[in-house]
């Protein structure tokens, strides 16, 4: 059974959902980002950069366990374990693999900003308010004009591309979206939300997840804990 180690936010779900997907065995292990879990001796053994999800597979390539961090990595190493999700064929695979990289590259740090900024910045900045809101506009209005001559975004079959990028839309209303500015996005978004292993995978640990309201939490992903527990 694989372990994942994980918290309910995109990243982490992206995992989920493809675990689900997959229908493989799994448990899911938490890792309270806010309460400081993520800087655990036994968390760094497998995600040196203290990042959720992490993963360890007890039969890994050659037999025996491996370890393996960073999302991205992750969707490719299971669908290479699956043979799902990911076209065999060298074109199909490769539209698939940039658009699992635009989501890697563009839509989740860039989204990630403008939630901060946002959302959870003690200051409101108006120069960086508008600018990560509009750079998620941007990045939308590119999604948007993909679906409007593919059914997925890596082309005609569902894969590791969509599954990567839709817990990151979850949020529009946080990043200041307007459904109605991108119809073929919305449309795609409606379909990947109703699938059941999608469903199953938003809601693995979304029961632990708290508001990030306290101070002590607030400097431990963003201020001065972060950055003492990375040196």
């Amino acid at each position: 059974m694989i372990e994942v180690y994980s918290w309910a936010t995109p990243n982490g779900h992206k995992v989920h959902i493809m675990l689900e997907e997959c229908g493989l065995p799994y448990r899911a292990i938490p890792v309270d980002i806010g309460a400081g879990d993520q800087f655990k001796p036994g968390f760094l053994a497998i995600s040196p950069n203290n990042k959720i999800p992490a993963i360890v597979d007890p039969e890994g390539p050659d037999g025996k366990p491996y370890s393996l961090f960073e999302s991205g990595a992750i969707l490719l190493y299971l669908a290479g374990k699956t043979g799902r999700f990911l076209p065999e064929d060298t074109r199909g695979k490769y539209d698939v693999l940039q658009w699992l990289m635009f989501q890697m590259g563009g839509v989740g740090p860039m989204l990630g900003q403008a939630h901060h900024f946002r959302i959870y910045a003690p200051e409101k900045l108006p120069y960086a308010v508008e600018r990560y809101t509009n750079e998620a506009r941007r990045l939308y209005g590119v999604m948007d004009r993909r679906l409007a001559r593919s059914t997925y975004l890596g082309g005609p079959q569902y894969s590791i591309a969509d599954i990567a990028v839709f817990p990151w839309l979850r949020s529009w209303k946080n990043q200041g979206i307007d459904w109605n500015d991108f119809p073929h996005l919305k449309g795609w978004f409606d379909e990947i939300a109703a699938r059941p292993a999608v469903q199953r995978g938003v809601e693995v640990l979304a029961d632990r997840r708290k508001p990030l309201t306290d101070d002590r939490a607030r400097q431990t992903l963003f201020g001065d804990i972060q950055y003492q527990r990375g040196r």
